[in-house]
């Protein structure tokens, strides 16, 4: 290939594996030589000598029936999948379920079989934030990590405000005993919503007492609702912390007979797709998931680029999307 393009050989490889230091005129004839020759690399010689995998993990640590029922999560692989692809960086998918699935992600992370990772739906105990910090290993985050902040870059959105806009509504709605089905206590966005929307009850003197925690799943939404309902049977307002909860909630409530919203109003939070099908459409907090993937996607390109960047952070702000469950 070196002789037909007229360079020398380490003109060539240079040329092939992404043109560093290789004159226009040197990288045309290259080029050209590879299309007459029909030539492909070998990655995995390719890889021995760059040291890079082309290919970067999703690590979603969810169980699997969680991960594709989600739209939330369809959203982000497809817009990390487009935005990597520009690059021709390959994404692998890593589903870290429960139990030993953690360990084995973990041992897939430390051989470095991958050359950077983006973490979506992180949990306290997975141990993930402070394992990529110590690594050093170029990573991103889809929601604030618990730890090593100062370390990891992060994109999120204003989960506080969010729900809090959202109590807010009710209490100027006129609701005066309102619930909520908050997110896993094991996670910042779980965290950061209930707290939203106690700081707005308590501003507005009201009880904080009416909590049940869900999984982020319409059937947990259900359990949920049926927990609240049985405890606190005078609830006039529900804040849920995710639209697929929500749609479980509403299911709940229709079959025991309290109207939505006249009996007791909703909010939902994400603006997926569900919160338009529902019964009645579900007002909502519209959560910038493909803003926040795409910008995820971004950051890790940027470390993967050599980039000398501090950790960064990106919160993106919600917006109220009024329809008629609220």
């Amino acid at each position: 290939m070196a002789r037909l393009a007229g360079v020398s050989r380490a003109t060539a490889s240079r040329a092939i594996n992404g043109g560093s230091r290789v004159s226009a005129r040197a990288q045309r004839a290259v080029e050209d030589a590879v299309r007459r020759l029909g030539y492909t690399p070998n990655t995995a010689a390719r890889s021995l000598v760059t040291r890079r995998t082309d290919s970067v993990a999703l690590i979603v640590p969810e169980p699997d029936e969680h991960v594709f029922s989600d739209p939330f999560f369809a959203r982000t692989l497809h817009v990390v999948t487009n935005v990597l692809s520009e690059r021709d960086l390959q994404v692998v998918l890593l589903i870290a379920r429960p139990g030993d699935d953690k360990q084995r992600v973990l041992r897939y992370l430390r051989g470095r079989h991958i050359d950077g990772a983006i973490v979506v739906s992180h949990h306290r105990d997975d141990g993930l934030s402070d394992r990529l910090a110590a690594l050093e290993l170029p990573s991103t985050f889809i929601g604030r990590p618990w730890t090593c902040t100062d370390q990891l870059s992060y994109v999120s959105t204003d989960n506080f405000d969010g729900a809090n806009k959202a109590a807010r509504l009710l209490i100027e709605r006129g609701c005066r005993r309102i619930g909520t089905i908050a997110g896993p206590a094991d996670m910042t966005v779980g965290r950061d919503r209930l707290e939203g929307w106690r700081q707005a009850l308590t501003g507005a003197g009201l009880p904080t007492d009416a909590v049940v925690h869900g999984d982020f799943t319409e059937a947990g939404g259900a359990d949920a609702c049926e927990t609240l309902l049985q405890a606190h049977p005078d609830l006039d307002g529900l804040v849920v912390a995710s639209d697929l909860m929500a749609s479980g909630a509403i299911r709940v409530l229709t079959a025991r007979g309290r109207r939505v919203p006249d009996d007791i109003a909703v909010t939902g939070y994400d603006d997926l797709g569900i919160a338009e099908r529902t019964d009645p459409p579900l007002t909502t907090l519209r959560n910038p998931i493909s803003e926040m993937a795409e910008q995820a996607a971004l950051l890790l390109i940027e470390q993967l680029d050599g980039d000398d960047i501090s950790p960064r952070h990106a919160v993106f702000t919600p917006t109220l999307i009024r329809r008629r469950s609220a």
